[in-house]
C-alpha cells in the first residue's frame, strides 16, 4: 500500500493510525458512496472541504460526509464576515490534493482547521489520506491535535 505524504507526517509525529484502501469510482466520488464501500457508518467517514474568508483567506472544514457545511457557521469560527467555498479549479494548486483526495493533514500550506462536534462522539473516524481510495482510519481527538484544529458547530442544521 502507498505511503502518502500525509502518512508520513502522521508517523513522524507518532500518531496511531490504519490505512484503509478502497476501490475508487470515478463516478461517484461521495462519501456516502465511499461509507457504503468500505462498510462504515457515514456518520464517522468525514470530508475535507476548503473555504475562503474575507479576513482570514484560506481555512479548511471537516464534516460529516452527508452534511453541508453552514457558512454562517463557518464564519463565526473562522472570524469572518463572509467565506464561500473556493472553486474546484483552485484546490490543487491551494492544497496539492485533488477532489476525493484532499486530507487535513500535509496541505502545501498549514491552514486553520475546523472541525464537526460530531467527531467527538467516535473513537474513530475517517478522513482522506491524501490520495482517493485511501482513507485514515482515527481517534478524532489525535486529529485535531495533530492538526492544531478547533471542534465546533459547522453543519446546517437537518431540514
Amino acid at each position: 500500500m502507498t505511503k502518502t505524504n500525509a502518512a508520513r507526517l502522521l508517523d513522524k509525529a507518532g500518531v496511531k493510525y490504519e490505512l484503509v484502501s478502497y476501490p475508487v469510482d470515478e463516478n461517484d466520488l461521495s462519501a456516502e458512496h465511499l461509507a457504503a464501500t468500505i462498510g462504515e457508518d457515514i456518520n464517522q467517514v468525514f470530508k475535507t472541504l476548503v473555504l475562503h474568508g474575507d479576513r482570514t483567506g484560506h481555512f479548511v472544514c471537516v464534516v460529516p460526509g452527508t452534511r453541508e457545511v453552514d457558512l454562517k457557521k463557518a464564519s463565526k469560527a473562522s472570524g469572518n464576515k463572509k467565506v464561500e467555498m473556493i472553486a474546484m479549479k483552485e484546490l490543487l494548486p491551494t492544497t496539492g490534493y485533488i477532489r476525493g483526495g484532499c486530507s487535513p493533514i500535509g496541505m502545501k500550506k498549514p491552514f486553520a482547521t475546523y472541525f464537526h462536534s460530531t467527531c467527538e462522539q467516535f473513537d474513530e473516524i475517517f478522513v482522506s489520506a491524501g490520495m482517493r481510495g485511501l482513507q485514515f482510519k482515527l481517534s478524532p481527538s489525535s486529529l485535531v491535535s495533530f492538526v492544531g484544529g478547533t471542534v465546533v458547530d459547522l453543519v446546517k442544521e437537518d431540514e
